[in-house]
Protein backbone atom coordinates (compact mmCIF):
# COMPACT_ATOMS: atom_id res chain seq x y z
CA UNK A 1 0.00 0.00 0.00
CA UNK A 2 1.41 3.40 -1.01
CA UNK A 3 1.92 6.06 1.61
CA UNK A 4 -0.35 9.12 1.35
CA UNK A 5 1.45 12.19 0.04
CA UNK A 6 0.74 15.73 1.20
CA UNK A 7 2.61 17.75 -1.45
CA UNK A 8 -0.44 19.92 -2.18
CA UNK A 9 -1.57 20.31 1.42
CA UNK A 10 -1.95 23.76 2.97
CA UNK A 11 -0.40 22.33 6.15
CA UNK A 12 3.34 22.94 6.22
CA UNK A 13 3.78 20.20 8.83
CA UNK A 14 2.22 17.66 6.47
CA UNK A 15 4.42 18.86 3.58
CA UNK A 16 7.54 18.69 5.78
CA UNK A 17 6.66 15.15 6.84
CA UNK A 18 6.63 14.16 3.16
CA UNK A 19 10.34 14.89 3.10
CA UNK A 20 11.62 13.75 6.50
CA UNK A 21 8.62 12.18 8.21
CA UNK A 22 9.65 8.58 8.76
CA UNK A 23 11.98 7.49 11.54
CA UNK A 24 14.76 6.29 9.25
CA UNK A 25 14.93 9.62 7.43
CA UNK A 26 15.17 11.61 10.65
CA UNK A 27 17.75 9.21 12.08
CA UNK A 28 19.83 9.60 8.90
CA UNK A 29 19.59 13.38 9.27
CA UNK A 30 20.62 13.05 12.93
CA UNK A 31 23.61 10.87 11.99
CA UNK A 32 24.54 13.45 9.35
CA UNK A 33 24.53 16.09 12.07
CA UNK A 34 26.94 13.88 14.03
CA UNK A 35 29.26 13.87 11.00
CA UNK A 36 28.37 10.55 9.32
CA UNK A 37 28.80 10.84 5.55
CA UNK A 38 29.37 7.45 3.95
CA UNK A 39 26.77 4.81 3.11
CA UNK A 40 28.62 2.07 5.02
CA UNK A 41 28.90 4.29 8.09
CA UNK A 42 25.17 5.10 8.08
CA UNK A 43 24.45 1.40 7.77
CA UNK A 44 26.80 0.51 10.62
CA UNK A 45 25.64 3.28 12.95
CA UNK A 46 21.92 2.73 12.36
CA UNK A 47 21.78 -1.02 11.73
CA UNK A 48 19.55 -0.31 8.74
CA UNK A 49 19.02 -2.64 5.77
CA UNK A 50 20.87 -1.58 2.60
CA UNK A 51 17.71 -1.29 0.50
CA UNK A 52 15.97 0.93 3.06
CA UNK A 53 19.07 3.09 3.50
CA UNK A 54 19.44 3.47 -0.26
CA UNK A 55 15.79 4.47 -0.57
CA UNK A 56 15.94 7.03 2.25
CA UNK A 57 19.22 8.56 1.10
CA UNK A 58 17.83 8.92 -2.42
CA UNK A 59 14.66 10.56 -1.09
CA UNK A 60 16.63 12.94 1.15
CA UNK A 61 18.86 13.91 -1.80
CA UNK A 62 15.84 14.33 -4.11
CA UNK A 63 14.19 16.56 -1.49
CA UNK A 64 17.31 18.71 -1.07
CA UNK A 65 17.97 17.73 2.56
CA UNK A 66 21.24 15.97 1.69
CA UNK A 67 23.55 16.30 -1.27
CA UNK A 68 25.52 13.43 -2.76
CA UNK A 69 29.15 14.41 -3.29
CA UNK A 70 31.64 12.44 -5.38
CA UNK A 71 34.83 12.42 -3.33
CA UNK A 72 36.57 10.35 -6.04
CA UNK A 73 38.90 8.38 -3.80
CA UNK A 74 39.84 4.98 -5.25
CA UNK A 75 37.38 5.17 -8.13
CA UNK A 76 33.95 6.58 -7.49
CA UNK A 77 33.09 7.05 -3.86
CA UNK A 78 30.27 9.21 -2.58
CA UNK A 79 29.49 11.01 0.62
CA UNK A 80 26.19 12.46 1.79
CA UNK A 81 26.32 15.92 3.29
CA UNK A 82 23.65 18.11 4.80
CA UNK A 83 22.46 21.01 2.69
CA UNK A 84 21.35 24.30 4.18
CA UNK A 85 17.83 22.84 4.15
CA UNK A 86 19.10 19.83 6.08
CA UNK A 87 21.04 21.93 8.59
CA UNK A 88 17.86 23.94 9.21
CA UNK A 89 16.41 20.75 10.76
CA UNK A 90 18.80 21.18 13.72
CA UNK A 91 16.27 22.92 16.02
CA UNK A 92 13.64 20.33 15.06
CA UNK A 93 15.95 17.45 15.94
CA UNK A 94 17.03 19.11 19.20
CA UNK A 95 13.40 19.79 20.18
CA UNK A 96 12.45 16.19 19.37
CA UNK A 97 15.41 14.90 21.40
CA UNK A 98 14.47 17.07 24.37
CA UNK A 99 10.84 15.94 24.14
CA UNK A 100 12.01 12.31 24.02
CA UNK A 101 14.31 12.80 27.02
CA UNK A 102 11.35 14.18 29.00
CA UNK A 103 8.60 11.78 27.93
CA UNK A 104 10.44 8.64 26.86
CA UNK A 105 13.83 8.67 28.58
CA UNK A 106 16.59 6.19 27.86
CA UNK A 107 16.52 3.01 29.97
CA UNK A 108 19.52 4.23 31.99
CA UNK A 109 17.73 7.61 32.37
CA UNK A 110 20.83 9.51 31.18
CA UNK A 111 20.08 11.84 28.23
CA UNK A 112 22.74 12.72 25.68
CA UNK A 113 24.72 15.68 27.01
CA UNK A 114 24.81 18.27 24.21
CA UNK A 115 26.95 21.32 24.86
CA UNK A 116 27.70 24.61 23.13
CA UNK A 117 31.14 24.20 21.54
CA UNK A 118 32.17 27.79 22.35
CA UNK A 119 31.03 28.04 25.98
CA UNK A 120 30.81 24.41 27.09
CA UNK A 121 27.35 25.15 28.51
CA UNK A 122 24.46 22.68 28.11
CA UNK A 123 22.03 23.37 25.26
CA UNK A 124 18.93 25.05 26.73
CA UNK A 125 15.45 23.67 26.17
CA UNK A 126 14.09 24.72 22.77
CA UNK A 127 11.14 27.06 23.28
CA UNK A 128 8.69 28.90 21.07
CA UNK A 129 8.80 32.61 21.82
CA UNK A 130 6.53 35.56 21.15
CA UNK A 131 7.68 38.76 19.43
CA UNK A 132 9.10 40.01 22.77
CA UNK A 133 11.25 36.88 23.17
CA UNK A 134 9.10 35.47 25.97
CA UNK A 135 8.28 31.74 26.05
CA UNK A 136 4.75 30.86 24.93
CA UNK A 137 2.76 27.64 24.94
CA UNK A 138 0.04 26.15 22.79
CA UNK A 139 -2.58 27.99 24.87
CA UNK A 140 -1.03 31.34 23.89
CA UNK A 141 -1.50 31.02 20.12
CA UNK A 142 -4.35 30.85 17.62
CA UNK A 143 -4.79 30.38 13.91
CA UNK A 144 -6.70 33.30 12.40
CA UNK A 145 -9.23 32.59 9.70
CA UNK A 146 -8.52 34.08 6.27
CA UNK A 147 -11.09 36.89 6.63
CA UNK A 148 -9.64 38.18 9.92
CA UNK A 149 -6.08 38.00 8.57
CA UNK A 150 -6.76 40.65 5.94
CA UNK A 151 -8.40 43.02 8.40
CA UNK A 152 -5.55 42.65 10.92
CA UNK A 153 -2.95 43.43 8.23
CA UNK A 154 -4.90 46.52 7.20
CA UNK A 155 -5.08 47.82 10.77
CA UNK A 156 -1.43 47.10 11.58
Amino acid sequence: MARKRFDDSNCSVARALNQVGDWWSLLIVLQSMYGTRRFVDFQQELGIAKNILCNRLTRLVDNGVLKKVDVGEHGSRFEYRLTEKGRDLFPVVIALRQWGDKWNPAPDDVPLDLRDRETGQPIPVVQVQNAKGEPITLRDVFVPDASSLGSKKDSA
